[in-house]
């Protein structure tokens, strides 16, 4: 088994090189990557679009740094790309979306360690007295960084493109509280969810889970938890460029390694800050590419970018989860980044990428 030795030694070879699926675009699920891409030497890294540059720009101009170069005070405390985003969004005068009016409120979900931060988002046309479908999302940040604030936009949008409820979950943080506390709240919330999201107007029986980045390890995990636990299962996973893996030697590693907003120092500074014992990257919840058991999992809508480092092992898990009888819905965005999926203010990508999770997750709901 294979851990991030980086953290301690140095890395072994992996097993799972050249294992990835096919990239596939937005527009042509089914057609192989385009001969240049193929042509392009592995370690080169794709150059971002130019919608995905502007958002780049407006990053450095707000002075956000790498992540590894900071502490942790520092790197909760600095710009985020959807703060960039919104810059590009304001200086382009582009108005808001259906998003807009997507009403919201905070509750909290009480735990066994205390209470957790949650947002509540309603679509506007939410008729009273009926029961709407739920997403449970859990926002990315490696573990480390980040809150509701910061994942404000992809709840919001999958409220107003679906007519769910939705509930984003917040959760401990490392280093204060290492692995697996985040892994622990977020069963803990899901399970209140199931029990309660009546009281909100929400329909226990139809409940996806989803997530971004950590986050999106989280909402596999919930899947995989109510599995073993043979609690209500959830009817769709949106898993937005997962944290699947502990190899930091894949191919989208090297091609990525040095890849903003989100670089391979910048992932090992998380796990360094997220792991009592670098041997921890062995465990299933973190190494899901290495898992066996994946089979009976609901459906998955998997999304990748290609200048990602996560590219690579959120690929193998989708492929994984197709080869144990999961239905998957793989999708890769080429010139976006880590972080792109929350950006369909300005950024096409994201848009198409909302529009493929909107149709499966309604699909899920029992929509016609």
């Amino acid at each position: 088994m294979l851990t991030l030795k980086t953290l301690a030694l140095p890395l072994m070879a992996s097993a799972l090189l050249g294992t990835a699926i096919t990239s596939v675009s937005a527009q042509d699920q089914t057609a192989p990557a385009p001969a240049a891409a193929e042509a392009r030497p592995e370690s080169e890294m794709a150059q971002p679009n130019e919608q995905m540059q502007a958002v780049l720009d407006a990053l450095a101009e707000l002075e956000a740094k790498p992540f590894h170069e900071l502490s942790v005070p520092d790197a909760r405390s600095q710009a985020t790309p959807a703060d960039a985003a919104r810059t590009v969004q304001r200086d382009l005068r582009i108005p808001p979306g259906p998003e807009a009016g997507v009403d919201s409120h905070d509750i909290g979900i009480p735990g066994p360690m205390g209470t957790l931060p949650a947002r509540v988002y309603m679509p506007e046309e939410a008729e009273a007295g009926t029961a709407l479908p739920v997403i449970v999302y859990f926002h990315g940040g490696g573990w480390v960084v980040a809150d509701l604030n910061v994942y404000d936009a992809t709840p919001r949008a999958l409220a107003a493109g679906t007519g769910a409820l939705v509930i984003s979950v917040d959760y401990r943080h490392a280093p204060e509280f290492k692995f697996p506390a985040a892994h622990d709240d977020a069963w803990t919330a899901y399970e209140w969810v199931v029990e309660n999201i009546h009281t909100l107007g929400g329909d226990s029986a139809r409940i996806a889970v989803a997530g971004e980045s950590a986050g999106a390890n989280l909402a596999t995990n919930v899947a995989l938890m109510a599995k073993e636990r043979q609690a209500t299962m959830p009817v769709h996973q949106l898993l937005v460029y997962p944290v699947a893996g502990n190899d930091t030697d894949t191919p989208s590693y090297r091609e990525n390694a040095e890849a903003l907003p989100l670089g391979k120092a910048d992932m090992e500074w998380f796990f360094e800050h997220v792991l009592a014992d670098p041997a921890d990257a062995d465990d299933p919840r973190l190494d899901l590419v290495s898992r066996t058991d994946l089979g009976g999992l609901p459906p998955a809508t998997v999304i990748t970018a290609q200048i990602d480092p996560l590219r690579s092992e959120g690929q193998t898990y989708a492929k994984n989860l197709e080869a144990a009888g999961v239905e998957v819905n793989a999708l890769q965005f080429d010139g976006v980044t880590h972080e792109f999926f929350g950006m369909a203010a300005v950024l096409d990508e994201a848009k198409e990428a909302h529009e493929a999770a909107y149709a499966d997750l309604l699909a899920a709901f029992g929509a016609e």
